[in-house]
């Protein structure tokens, strides 16, 4: 089983400042990227970097207050009266 490197467009080498010269690739939870330039060579574990989504008013679970009532509102047109 051949591993596919593949090169990152527009990533700049921290080692040797050439641009499109890093490839990366990942196996056994491990991501790579090393430079065809010059010796970089870097190793990453892969993390579960799943965004948390922000707490909003929308999507908070509702507290009900026994204190709140519902009502209904009539609007009432002041010309017609």
């Amino acid at each position: 089983m051949s591993l596919k490197k593949r090169f990152i467009a527009g990533v700049v080498c921290p080692r040797c400042a050439e641009m499109d010269r890093i490839r990366a690739w990942e196996q056994n939870g491990v991501r790579y990227r090393e430079c065809v330039n010059c010796d970089f060579f870097e190793q990453l574990p892969i993390e579960d970097n799943t965004p948390q989504e922000l707490e909003t008013r929308v999507n908070r679970p509702q507290e009900s207050s026994p204190s709140e009532e519902i009502s209904t509102v009539k609007i009432i047109d002041p010309k017609l009266h």
